[in-house]
């Protein structure tokens, strides 16, 4: 039997919107936001956060809260990553980013049911190798042996910071790569946090349409069929990375 956990990654430097995953909605963070929306999955949720000391706070939301966490190095995510999948002896990981608040635990469940079935440790599982879900449903699922693989080969600043470069390039050759894709392409939406125009929008649909509780089709139906919505954060250029 593989253990499978879901490393979420979370920082408070973030550039354009420092602490954005303690901002609250409801009396309730963002961050709280994304760890239940993440149950849906089923699966164990393990908070990989930096050295700093501003990322204690993150420390101790951790604990308040029972959760797992390691703490690694800022800029070299790749390396915290596979730390923490160590420290937690998972032979399969889900990689998420703690600024999607309304990303849906269900799809992430269905991935990682398909990549046991492949049953193959050179397996890449993505639904944004091919962009068709609204940013902010991002996620990625690759066996310990993969990534490990990635830590001791990756050779740039790209591969380190961003994690997964290094598979996606099939860099050793060995990478099979599987994209999840969504019925219509919806990549235009966006439910990810990255600025405040981000938060206002999502502050928007938990506190106005009960967003948090939506899952992704109707959210993005909820989108598609109020234009108004869009445009709260239609403006918004999507950074390479998120954090």
């Amino acid at each position: 039997m593989q253990k499978v956990g879901i490393i979420t990654q979370a920082r408070m430097s973030s550039t354009r919107l420092p602490g954005k995953v303690l901002m609250k909605i409801n009396g309730k963070t963002i961050l709280e936001y994304h760890l239940d929306r993440l149950q849906a999955s089923t699966y164990p949720v393990y908070i990989a956060t930096t050295t700093n000391a501003a990322d204690d706070v993150l420390v101790d939301f951790a604990q308040t809260h029972g959760l797992p966490y390691y703490r690694g190095d800022e800029q070299n995510v790749l390396s915290r990553y596979v730390e923490c999948a160590e420290q937690n002896k998972l032979d399969v990981i889900v990689r998420v980013t703690s600024d999607c608040p309304l990303l849906d635990g269900a799809l992430i469940k269905n991935g990682v049911e398909t990549f046991l079935q492949l049953d193959n440790p050179n397996c890449y599982i993505s639904n944004g190798l091919e962009e068709t879900f609204p940013r902010g449903f991002d996620f990625e699922i690759f066996s310990y042996s993969a990534l490990k693989d990635a830590a001791m080969h990756a050779d740039t600043v790209a591969q380190k910071e961003h994690v997964t470069p290094y598979l996606i390039q099939n860099c050793s050759g060995k990478t099979i790569l599987n994209n999840i894709t969504y019925k219509k392409n919806a990549s235009h939406l966006r439910l990810t946090l990255d600025t405040q125009a981000d938060f206002d929008l999502i502050e928007k649909l938990i506190v106005e349409y009960d967003g948090d509780n939506l899952n992704c089709d109707e959210l993005i139906l909820l989108l598609e069929t109020h234009p108004e919505l869009q445009k709260i954060n239609a403006h918004i250029q999507q950074k390479t990375t998120h954090e």
